[in-house]
């Protein structure tokens, strides 16, 4: 029996299948069309999934939907009713998307998949839920979903056994941690629902001096964790911007505009924000853990992506161990749907190990063959070599520890926003000017962005604090052990803001943030053998079992998805080689032609 689940029409729109329970395939839309954050219906998406499936629409049993568009359409009536005349503007940019195919998801999938079997719709955080619980390794567990809105839910707990999930409490819009966040995103001169990553990175630039401002005038927060927000500051229910007037005379003047200078001033408000966001978060695992008596917790919705946050729960050892769906976002929301009727539309049963997840190290998207990445590099006339595996990792741990920045392609894409050794652009993270080379020359983005450590799994507790708890998914901070740490000078402790930043904090300082934090990914054998492979080989040369490890795309592109995007990348890039499959490309020998006008005009960086 085979479901397809589908996520669309917000951002991050995903289709995914899952057979007899088991997930075959799962992708982001943005991954095909390369608009990044696309929330089109994902035709494309669809198209793959029922390809690995080996199938087509026919084939499929069951269309699941990952929200209930009527209730969303409920919520968003009624929050203009209660706010007119202010928020027109926003009202008639709005309502005719909704009346012309927002509300009619049946007619949607008639019309573009030629489906006319049965639709099920999930609420929203039901399908954050079941994203996160069914592909976890417990066979009970509490679970927590988080993120801007869904229908009416801004946030809720409940509990998962077995097949059977049930969501006990809910945090209602407006007062969503979620939107507050992505306030001060806004504020701070970032996209809205792309640059909270960014806010999160800048957070150890400053000091929490507005964190008691926001708990005093924002928000009126509870033990529980649940809050109201003061919407006399917001704009977010009904307008076109996230902040007002009052919001910016609160903090002391008008938004940042994009692309302009960071100051102390948005480094100390990211701290503040950050701080609030993991004190608010930390009481809503301490509640939950009270109410539920569960050792473990599953997470999901977009905040669990606020891997700081999530490393403070950890650290506080509310439960004994954390799974986080690695598409937390709406992307996940597609696995959600289509387990959330497997599992409790169908009464399915499903078996947990207490061990393993099975999402299957999120390799869930394309892979490519050797033939068609032979006649791609073909076509460009592109000069490569062709090695055994083993002697491809050892190649390349050369390059790694001679400096030199590599993209690798191999197997299948990643499904989530981070990428794990499929689609990814390494280097040596022992070298001093590695942030600095891949921020500016690879990334072409802002040079205070941490890069994520890979680390193979039975060396991790060496290099990093992770209290015995993997990292698979890059969900998890961790700090530096002090024995890795290197002492700063009286001069360098009196540093400040973006002053910290060329201050080599470690024996990994490309991997080390500066605050001594990393957002770690633990690389198993068992999970993901080829990429273990690889940093064994590095390993091995170089007595280092950590790489630097960032996605393979540049700023305001999503990750690569087919041979084609990556020889792109990698041409219109500073890096110095790829591998693609078993095929090395290096970049001295590539033909200028290449890298010309065109492509760059067809990817202008934003």
């Amino acid at each position: 029996m085979r479901i397809l689940g589908i996520s669309c029409y917000y951002h991050d729109s995903a289709a995914a299948v899952i057979e007899d329970g088991r997930i075959v395939a799962a992708a982001q839309e943005e991954r095909f069309t390369r608009k990044k954050h696309d929330p089109d219906f994902p035709r494309r998406s669809v198209a793959y999934c029922l390809t690995e499936a080996g199938c087509d629409i026919s084939g499929i049993d069951a269309v699941a939907f990952y929200d209930k568009p009527f209730l969303k359409f409920e919520r968003i009536l009624e929050t203009y009713l209660a706010t007119a005349p202010v928020g027109v503007r926003s009202y008639l940019l709005a309502i005719p998307v909704w009346l012309k195919k927002k509300l009619w998801i049946p007619s949607v999938l008639q019309r573009e998949l030629g489906w006319d079997g049965p639709v099920l719709f999930t609420e929203h955080h039901e399908s954050h839920a079941a994203s996160a619980f069914y592909p976890s390794p417990y066979e009970k567990a509490a679970v927590l979903t988080i993120d801007g809105v869904g229908e009416w839910a801004c946030g809720s707990w409940g509990v998962g056994k077995g097949n059977a999930l049930e969501l006990e409490e809910e945090l209602h819009f407006p007062h969503s941690l979620g939107l507050l966040y992505s306030a001060f995103t806004y504020y701070t001169g970032f996209k809205v629902n792309s640059g909270e990553y960014k806010l999160m990175g800048l957070a150890p630039y400053g000091e929490p001096k507005y964190r008691e401002l926001i708990l005093e005038k924002l928000l009126d927060l509870k033990g529980d964790g649940s809050f109201k927000l003061d919407m006399r500051y917001f704009n977010f229910a009904a307008g076109l911007t996230m902040t007002n007037r009052h919001f910016h005379h609160l903090f002391g003047g008008e938004p940042r505009k994009p692309e302009s200078r960071l100051t102390q001033k948005e480094m100390d408000i990211a701290a503040s924000i950050q701080s609030v966001t993991e004190q608010i978060m930390l009481r809503m695992a301490k509640h939950v853990r009270k109410k539920t008596g569960e050792r473990y917790l599953c997470m999901a919705g977009g905040v669990a992506l606020n891997c700081v946050a999530n490393a403070a729960i950890l650290r506080e050892k509310v439960f004994d161990g954390i799974f986080i769906q690695p598409a937390a976002g709406d992307a996940g929301g597609a696995v959600g749907a289509a387990l959330a009727a497997w599992h409790g539309y169908y009464g399915k049963p499903r078996h947990a190990d207490g061990v393993n997840d099975s999402q299957q190290a999120s390799l869930l998207g394309p892979a490519f063959s050797p033939e068609e990445i032979a006649s791609l590099l073909a076509s460009r006339k592109a000069p490569y070599e062709v090695f055994t595996e083993g002697a491809l990792n050892a190649k390349v741990a050369a390059l790694l520890s001679d400096g030199k920045v590599v993209g690798i392609f191999r197997g299948r894409m990643e499904f989530g926003p981070r990428a794990l050794g499929a689609r990814s652009i390494i280097g040596d993270a022992r070298n001093t000017t590695m942030q600095s080379v891949m921020n500016l020359k690879i990334k072409f983005r802002e040079s205070f962005r941490p890069f994520a450590p890979a680390v193979l799994a039975e060396h991790a507790e060496e290099y990093f604090e992770t209290g015995g708890h993997e990292s698979p998914y890059m969900l998890f901070t961790a700090f530096v052990t002090k024995k890795h740490r290197k002492k700063m000078t009286a001069a360098e402790e009196k540093l400040f803001g973006i002053e910290k930043l060329n201050v080599p904090r470690s024996d990994i300082p490309a991997v080390t943030h500066v605050d001594y934090s990393a957002r770690l990914q633990t690389v198993s054998k068992e999970a993901h053998p080829r990429f273990h492979a690889l940093i064994s080989a590095f390993y091995k040369k170089t007595g280092c079992p950590v790489v630097v490890n960032t996605s393979f795309n540049v700023r305001g592109e999503p990750i690569v998805c087919t041979p084609e995007d990556a020889y792109r990348c990698f041409m219109r890039t500073d890096m110095d080689a790829m591998v693609m499959e078993n095929y090395l490309l290096l970049k001295s020998e590539q033909p200028k032609l290449a890298a010309d006008s065109d492509w760059k005009k067809e990817y202008e960086l934003d």
